[in-house]
């Protein structure tokens, strides 16, 4: 019968963390394609935004005005996509990092589980052998002189 792995607790401790670490940063990636797509509308709504030719001088300052304002939403925009993107690395290292924990525990797990399976396999052959040398040793008792 084997031993427990003593560090199993830890393990799923530090498994749950990272699987809460990978879901933060599929949560912080999503935003960030988000807030991409925001400034792309930005940026299209200020391409496709013209100035009157002709007009009037009332329409050609709200024109000014909606440009101006145009220009402010993809300049927060713009900053909004810095601000996601550093937070998606910001996730990704601490991402990186709890599967690192992981990966740690993990690999004591396996060591652990290879002596286990050999101290079993070497009880199994101790076992084997006394079998073995009993049943030489009640042959040997049946054929007095040890041999044919």
């Amino acid at each position: 019968m084997s031993r427990p792995f003593p560090l199993g607790g830890l393990l799923r401790v530090r498994e749950r963390a990272e699987e809460r670490a990978a879901a933060e940063l599929a949560a912080a990636r999503r935003e960030a394609e988000a807030v991409r797509l925001r400034q792309q509308s930005a940026r299209e709504a200020l391409a496709d935004s013209v100035l009157p030719e002709g007009a009037d001088r009332l329409a050609w300052i709200a024109a000014v005005a909606s440009r101006s304002s145009l220009a402010l939403l993809l300049q927060e925009a713009e900053h909004d996509v810095h601000v996601a993107e550093q937070y998606v690395s910001e996730q990704a290292q601490h991402w990186s990092s709890a599967r690192r924990d992981v990966r740690a525990i993990d690999r004591l797990a396996q060591r652990h589980d290879e002596a286990e399976r050999a101290l079993e396999a070497h009880t199994e052959q101790v076992v084997l052998d006394e079998v073995a040398s009993r049943r030489a040793a009640a042959e040997t008792v049946r054929t007095p002189g040890g041999g044919a």
